[in-house]
């Protein structure tokens, strides 16, 4: 029988006829695999408390109770965030005159630029009001920052 098989081959012959015989003598769990020697269901939950077994609330038992006759106070309302004074500066010469973009920028400094205006400008940096005139300043300084980089000696 192991002539001319390899051992992998005469390994699976092995298994099968094993599982043959086993599904003559029973008709094997659906829960098991065969070849394992312990079952695979186990209690997971064991040790843990009955209240944190219910679904969505296992962290209320960490939660302080709040004391007894004090409510609570309400919230004073949030102060207007003020608008940078940068963001104002929307015109594309402003904008330029921030970059200072010149001749002798190469495509390392230009990269530069735009990732130093970048860290100062991008929308998600700043308040949810002023979003749109980050968008403005960034899309217009990545346009100049292109163009520029287009018109290097190649």
């Amino acid at each position: 029988m192991l002539f001319a098989q390899s051992i992998f081959q005469s390994v699976l012959e092995r298994l099968k006829a094993e599982d043959e015989a086993a599904g003559e003598a029973e008709e094997p769990a659906a829960h098991r695999v065969h070849g394992f020697s312990t079952g695979l269901a186990f209690d997971v939950m064991e040790g843990v408390s009955a209240t944190s077994q219910r679904v969505g609330e296992a962290y209320f038992d960490n939660l302080a109770p709040e004391p007894a006759g004090k409510e609570a106070l309400p919230a004073a309302p949030e102060p207007e965030p003020i608008m940078p004074e940068h963001l104002a500066r929307v015109a594309p010469e402003e904008i330029a005159a921030e970059l200072s973009i010149s001749s002798a920028d190469t495509l390392q400094t230009l990269s530069e630029k735009r990732r130093a205006f970048a860290k100062a400008n991008h929308p998600d940096g700043v308040a949810q009001p002023f979003r749109d005139q980050a968008n403005k300043r960034m899309t217009i300084a990545n346009l100049l920052i292109d163009e520029a980089m287009r018109r290097l000696p190649r």
